[in-house]
């Protein structure tokens, strides 16, 4: 063989690897839209990725993970969504109620998407039905509305007859209208009066606090919100400043030193929504995967705190709580 010829031969071979990597496929990435904040929810995001590992997906090697958090703004919502189709993603999860599932859908007709919502998604027109969604969204539906009168009734064991209970909420959350209206007709046939307390930022929260003790309010209940979550400590340790027994939508909340939190858990619907999306990611479609409803729900009684706020618990509280910390 001339050394023309060789050396022609060995520069195809040498070229015979670059060729094979440029015709791998590139690869998929998922959109990741939540309306909280990182710091706060870094737990869903790990069982996020557990729901992906279990159908063979792994961050940074067969797939890839975009973020877009609101830090609890919705109106910065619609920009992100638009951002993450920009960039074609392969797939859209939304996190944080339903504003970001509704904003996604908004954004794109194609994209397959996932939802975490706590409203009925077929009530909203999220999905034609259930059972088969149709179009390009599905996901998780965590029961938030319904739940809100449960809080309300576990509440009502702790503190006197005739005592009002305090109700904080976010009007921006989507769902607070539907979740004060359970609220106020669960409080009415239980001969309860609710203190309705609204909230956007971090002062007025302070500023709740404060009049939830002007008004002699002996107890709280904290509505659903991401905004809330992230401002998990501030809530707690004003429930321990103002001495007020409070309960909460998630263990979070309880683990950080809240009395009580009785809600889905978050982690086991983020671990579901991880497995759908990589169903999705294999060929399946979002019309043909019918939402999930949570069926795993957790009372979570930090015995610790209701010490420090001289309450005795009912025994029979104590005994159908799911996780009881001393």
């Amino acid at each position: 063989m001339q050394r023309r010829e060789f050396i022609t031969l060995l520069g195809g071979a040498a070229a015979w690897p670059l060729a094979a990597r440029a015709q791998q496929p590139a690869m998929p990435v998922i959109g990741f839209l939540h309306v909280g904040s990182p710091d706060a929810l870094s737990h869903l995001v790990t069982a996020f990725r557990q729901g992906l590992k279990e159908v063979g997906y792994f961050e940074g090697q067969n797939v890839a993970i975009e973020f877009r958090w609101a830090e609890g703004h919705y109106d910065r919502l619609p920009a992100l969504a638009a951002d993450l189709v920009r960039r074609q993603v392969a797939v859209i999860i939304t996190g944080g109620g339903d504003a970001p599932a509704a904003i996604a859908k908004a954004a794109t007709a194609t994209i397959p998407i996932v939802f975490n919502v706590g409203s009925d998604p077929s009530k909203t027109g999220l999905v034609a039905s259930l059972s088969r969604p149709g179009g390009n969204i599905t996901g998780v539906n965590i029961l938030t509305t319904e739940l809100a009168a449960k809080r309300l009734g576990l509440l009502n064991d702790l503190v006197p007859a005739g005592s009002v209970i305090a109700y904080i909420v976010n009007p921006n959350f989507p769902a607070t209208e539907s979740n004060v209206k359970e609220v106020e007709t669960a409080a009415r046939a239980i001969g309860r009066q609710i203190l309705l307390l609204k909230a956007t930022n971090e002062k007025d929260i302070d500023a709740a606090f404060v009049a939830i003790s002007e008004m002699r309010s002996r107890a709280l209940l904290v509505g659903s919100d991401p905004f809330f979550t992230s401002r998990r400590d501030q809530f707690v340790a004003l429930a321990a400043r103002y001495a007020v027994p409070t309960i909460y939508e998630q263990r979070e909340f309880a683990v950080a030193g809240g009395l009580m939190s009785y809600g889905t858990s978050l982690t086991d619907s983020y671990r579901q929504m991880g497995n759908y999306v990589g169903r999705i990611l294999k060929g399946e479609k979002p019309a043909d995967l019918p939402v999930v409803q949570s069926v795993k729900f957790e009372l979570v009684i930090n015995l610790k705190t209701a010490k420090a706020l001289g309450l005795t618990l009912p025994s029979g509280l104590l005994s159908i709580a799911d996780e009881v910390i001393e």
